[in-house]
């Protein structure tokens, strides 16, 4: 596990499969209308680019896991900076990547009315203290709901 990185800067140079997880702070007022253009661009996007993986969405705040490509990731991220729609982007993590968690989903969404992460953090072990627990924690939250 890396440190928290506001600008993932080596994400090209991943040969093979690599991912990224970050949160993010949604821009206020965001809407549900919002949210589905956003996936609708996503899904697309990250099928030409040949990248899988999940976006949560909670009490105002984004996670998401990607994977696929180094380059593809790069590109994403580097995009992902100038959008209005979020700010205060961390990378929790990023690196290589034996296998793909998402391999079915081009985005795969989840939101509070599906399932909490933050009630999931109640309700473990897991620390939100130390980087490498809270980011272990954010993926086996979002693995947990895929299956």
């Amino acid at each position: 596990m890396t440190s928290d990185r506001s600008v993932p800067d080596d994400l090209s140079r991943i040969d093979g499969l690599g991912f990224v997880l970050y949160r993010s702070t949604a821009r206020p007022g965001l809407e549900n209308e919002d949210m589905r253009a956003i996936l609708k661009a996503a899904r697309s996007r990250n099928q030409m680019l040949g990248l899988t993986g999940c976006l949560h969405h909670e009490d105002g705040l984004f996670f998401q896991w990607l994977e696929g490509p180094g380059d593809g990731l790069a590109r994403i991220m580097a995009s992902l900076k100038d959008d209005g729609r979020h700010d205060g982007i961390v990378v929790l993590d990023q690196g290589p990547l034996d296998r793909r968690r998402f391999q079915d989903w081009h985005m795969r969404f989840s939101d509070r009315d599906h399932a909490s992460l933050m009630d999931w953090f109640a309700r473990s072990d897991t620390s939100t203290v130390h980087p490498a627990e809270y980011a272990g924690g954010v993926v086996s939250f979002m693995m947990s709901m895929a299956r």
